[in-house]
């Protein structure tokens, strides 16, 4: 749903932020989506029910997109946005904080400096998609594709 979200709000704002909205979005979802499937074989299902499951949990996009459609067009797109991006936050961190803190535990056991190493790593890699996300919401006025 929240896909559909920022895809129906973006595409308010102007063509190209839908554009390239969509493919962030489709870089996003193509592998989550495989991970569902797998997930669903997994616990049992024939690759039919896999499917019809993973259908129709994609189908909530499409429901997102009108409503994106509809609350872009009374210029809600700024908290749409935020929403979209808290909540990607959210999964996105749910999902790494633990899988970090359970290769620091495993880096601990191994040495003092292999712990340090992957600290290092981790809060270099959390620090620079932070700095990249600041850069471009500070200077996204003055970049220009045409």
């Amino acid at each position: 749903f929240i896909d559909g979200l920022s895809i129906g709000a973006a595409f308010n704002e102007s063509i190209l932020t839908g554009i390239s909205i969509s493919v962030a979005v489709m870089c996003e979802e193509f592998p989550h989506e495989l991970g569902d499937f797998a997930v669903l074989l997994n616990a049992g299902m024939t690759m039919r029910q896999a499917l019809l499951y993973n259908f129709l949990s994609a189908c909530t996009c499409y429901l997102g997109l009108f409503v994106g459609i509809m609350l872009g067009e009374i210029e809600a797109s700024v908290y749409i946005f935020g929403f979209a991006a808290g909540m990607f936050l959210y999964i996105a961190l749910v999902d790494m904080v633990p899988e970090m803190n359970e290769v620091a535990e495993e880096a601990s056991k191994r040495s003092v400096g292999s712990a340090l190493t992957t600290l290092l790593l981790q809060n270099l890699g959390m620090g620079t998609g932070v700095l990249v996300l600041y850069l471009l919401a500070r200077y996204q006025d003055h970049i220009d594709f045409t």
